[in-house]
């Protein structure tokens, strides 16, 4: 019985290994060949080559004159940094006023923020581009950060609501025994134990603004304002062909920061959801 629950253990553990090595291959090779001279890469598909080079990352890092990769990285980082504050700030206040606080017709407003997660985000485009090119905010990042300070994001509110709900009002009612007020139970007790759904938070805000390109190209037109992902799509001439070294060396490097904060952080992800029930 044992020797038979170790096989099926064993060949369990094998075809997870086999897996991961086979959806691994396409990032493998990406990086490999961002190393390889451009007429090497598709005629060696190969993961190895018999010649290496860093004319890639060189030739991709100035792809523009005048403005280099690390431009696109600086306005990346700057438009991800304000993303993740501003979700942490305004998606927790309201989700504590959800959660926690009495209003009128709370059930209903928390049921129309749940429909705006099933909005799709192509009907309010036309109306939201109108309001940003009359506000002078086109080619800027403002379309991409302010939205964000007013809570916009329904998906973390209610991530944030179905985790406070856990938390005991025992010690809402201790801390307003102890004098302390509505923000100061949020700031005292609420937040420090939220923290693992925050992290979350952070980390799901930081990786899908750093990805977001259709958001970036929209409101984004010049190259000074360029992010990442738009700096990628400049390896992209108007015939549809490309310069593949440099778009893998920079691919591998626009990688870099979202791989480092997913595995520095992973454990809070599997946290801050494992613990968030859905609870009335």
């Amino acid at each position: 019985m044992n020797q038979s629950s170790n096989t099926s253990k064993l060949l369990t553990h094998v075809f997870i290994i086999l897996f991961g090595l086979f959806m691994l291959y396409p990032v493998v090779w990406m990086v490999t060949s961002s190393f390889k001279p451009e007429t090497l890469i598709f005629s060696s598909p190969s993961i190895f080559s018999k010649e290496w080079t860093l004319d890639n990352y060189t030739n991709g890092w100035n792809v523009v004159r005048n403005v280099n990769f690390g431009q696109f990285f600086k306005n990346s980082f700057l438009i991800s940094i304000i993303a993740v504050i501003a979700n942490l700030v305004t998606c927790s206040m309201a989700a504590y006023a959800f959660a926690r606080l009495k209003f009128p017709l709370k059930k209903l407003w928390f049921a129309c923020m749940l429909m705006t997660i099933m909005l799709p985000a192509h009907a309010t485009l036309i109306p939201q581009y109108t309001i940003f090119h009359n506000l002078g905010w086109v080619n800027s990042i403002l379309p991409l950060t302010v939205p964000k300070l007013l809570a916009t994001d329904a998906f973390f509110i209610f991530l944030m609501v179905q985790f406070f709900r856990g938390i005991p009002r025992e010690l809402d009612e201790s801390a307003i025994m102890d004098g302390c007020g509505i923000f100061q139970i949020y700031t005292r007790i609420i937040m420090p134990l939220a923290v693992p759904v925050l992290i979350t938070t952070a980390i799901f805000t930081f990786i899908w603004t750093w990805d977001d390109f259709f958001s970036q190209i929209l409101y984004l037109n010049t190259v000074d304002n360029f992010t990442v992902p738009l700096g990628l799509r400049l390896f992209l001439d108007s015939q549809g062909e490309s310069s593949w070294g440099s778009v893998f060396a920079m691919s591998v490097l626009s990688l870099i920061p979202i791989t480092t904060v997913f595995f520095i952080f992973q454990r809070y992800i599997v946290e801050g959801i494992a613990t968030t029930g859905i609870k009335g």
